[in-house]
């Protein structure tokens, strides 16, 4: 008897769920790119539990006829692939055809949907058709998923608790509703609103929706394209970090993904803006031919491959640096109120007014008016040159440690170890990219003993040291002597400035890179030859300080993204000491 046989249809919808239903936010994610795929305009999300209990997704799509919706529960059954070739011209979120069938055979699902005089309800229960049958209903399709799992207890244990899959639906709703911010998205859970978005189409109007006005007034826009890619979006200021990349939205021909070299562009445009453990929020909108993108490589499509990869990267890279480059970046010391604060005071002030309970109606009012309020208030960009002529009259020394400046505009706090490092990065810097090398021999050559390995690794990279203007041989076992080096070393810092080079050449794995590197020498030189917290210096030395940080080339951050200056403008110190009362 043969031991190979082909499994049932059921048995193959279980096995394709356990890799396109991971979780709740899973089901929702494939339900809701349905519903975009259907032309909808509103789609409504309705959890019950964290979506535990039930999941309802709502829209006002095209819907399907009574034979669609029954061939739309069979596998492989889509109307959005019909040829080999349709796979490079991909424009849909979705393409398989796996998710309803394998989310109806763990689950209990009710279909509702017309797509003109007559509607469709079918319900299924574990993949079996429990009842098939013609309805009233309103135009586009209503779809409700419950007991989820209920038949695969392996796969429901590990599913988490409430709050856990809730965070997970909101994450997911909020890119979404980035992605398409002409689609009106509202999100419940036991009939509580969590997220509202209006579908006006303007991207920073959505993003002034999903993270409140605190964030969306320091957003900066961009915009740029090349031969093959167009780039739309938003990045924020560096005073605004998150403790991980999850705010990092990216989305290719609008379908949300994860990219390592397009979030490693992210990265390395706000290097020296932020320090390392910090992230920033990132909207932005790629659009590409679609023969460039492969999305067919992983049962959820977020990871996707590019070909011209390397041109994407140079776009965004080269983008956020110049707008975050061009933009004022000195922090005010009083921060404004929180958006949520304003939202909760105004949604209790209007409910008392209007005899209300209607929380998701106020709640949206207040939306648009603080948004409309930002639009007025919004600032023209401060060019970076202007900065540059900012003239600032030391007046003190707090804690032998920050700087107390003044001007006819406010008052200013420098951190005098942020501000020395971040001047002295830029001279390193700009010493390491000069191509004529001024050299000093040392009258005491300094020696550096290495262990076996790390004398082959430095070995690998003598020709770097070399370009550097550094002279050193071999001498000895596992030793190298230095009898030469480039005059922008700091006098009296010679053997611990060489000792930190060396040790960043044999940390370096894989390709080199000469940018990086050089930039790594900087950073690291400039922290060492900076002067330190508690260390006081007199009020000449602090003028020349300030002098030499306003012609820095971005005198705002030090290169380990921490502020150098922050300012208390007259109008906030007035605020303070009650002088103003608005």
């Amino acid at each position: 008897m043969s031991k190979i046989k082909i499994m049932n249809e059921n048995l193959a919808n279980k096995i394709a769920a356990g890799e396109v239903v991971e979780k709740i936010s899973s089901v929702v994610k494939e339900l809701v790119e349905n519903s975009i795929d259907a032309s909808a305009k509103s789609i409504v999300v309705s959890l019950s539990d964290g979506g535990l209990k039930q999941i309802q997704v709502l829209d006002d799509g095209v819907g399907m006829d009574y034979n669609d919706a029954l061939l739309a529960f069979s596998r492989h059954a889509t109307s959005k692939l019909l040829h080999d070739d349709d796979l490079f011209f991909i424009d849909t979120l979705g393409f398989r055809g796996e998710a309803l069938p394998s989310i109806a055979s763990v689950s209990s699902v009710t279909l509702k949907t017309c797509s003109g005089d007559i509607g469709t309800l079918i319900e299924i229960k574990g993949g079996k058709i429990l009842k098939q049958e013609k309805t009233d209903a309103r135009m586009g399709t209503c779809i409700t998923v419950s007991e989820l799992f209920y038949n695969t207890p392996a796969r429901l244990k590990y599913l988490k608790n409430e709050s856990y899959e809730l965070a997970n639906c909101v994450s997911l709703i909020e890119k979404l509703a980035l992605s398409h911010d002409k689609i009106s998205f509202t999100l419940t859970n036991n009939e509580r609103v969590l997220v509202k978005t209006t579908g006006s189409g303007n991207l920073h109007k959505c993003i002034h929706e999903i993270y409140g006005l605190n964030v969306s007034s320091k957003m900066l826009e961009i915009e740029s394209s090349n031969d093959d890619f167009d780039l739309y979006g938003f990045v924020c200021k560096p005073e605004i970090l998150k403790s991980n990349r999850n705010h990092f939205i990216t989305m290719v021909n609008d379908r949300v993904i994860k990219n390592n070299d397009i979030n490693r562009a992210i990265n390395d445009a706000y290097y020296t803006y932020k320090p390392d453990t910090k992230y920033p929020i990132i909207v932005l909108k790629i659009n590409a031919d679609p023969t460039l993108i492969d999305v067919n490589i992983h049962p959820t499509k977020q990871d996707i491959k590019m070909s011209k990869i390397n041109e994407l990267y140079d776009l965004i890279y080269n983008n956020i640096k110049e707008v975050l480059y061009k933009s004022l970046l000195i922090p005010d010391a009083i921060k404004k109120p929180e958006y949520n604060e304003i939202k909760d005071q105004y949604i209790e002030n209007f409910i008392k007014e209007n005899k209300e309970d209607d929380y998701s109606g106020s709640r949206q009012v207040v939306m648009d008016l603080s948004y409309a309020e930002a639009e007025k208030k919004e600032e023209p960009i401060v060019i970076n040159e202007e900065l540059k002529r900012l003239v600032l009259y030391p007046v003190g020394i707090a804690h032998g440690t920050y700087i107390i400046a003044q001007n006819e505009e406010g008052v200013y706090m420098i951190d005098q170890h942020a501000a020395q490092e971040r001047i002295n990065y830029e001279r390193f810097l700009k010493c390491l990219k000069e191509k004529e090398i001024t050299t000093t021999s040392l009258l005491f050559p300094i020696t550096i003993e290495l262990s076996p390995s790390e004398f082959l690794s430095l070995k690998n990279y003598l020709e770097i040291l070399f370009k550097m203007g550094f002279k050193v041989e071999e001498f000895g076992l596992n030793t190298y002597i230095f009898k030469e080096h480039p005059t922008w070393l700091k006098t009296g810092y010679e053997e611990e400035s060489i000792r930190k080079i060396v040790d960043l050449i044999i940390q370096n794995k894989g390709e080199f890179d000469p940018v990086k590197f050089n930039e790594n020498i900087a950073i690291t030189l400039a922290c060492k030859m900076s002067i330190k917290a508690n260390m006081r210096i007199s009020n000449e030395a602090a003028e020349e300080l300030l002098q030499e940080l306003v012609l820095c080339d971005n005198p705002y951050n030090c290169p380990h993204g921490r502020p150098t200056i922050i300012k208390f403008s007259t109008y906030d110190l007035e605020r303070m000491f009650k002088r103003v009362m608005n």
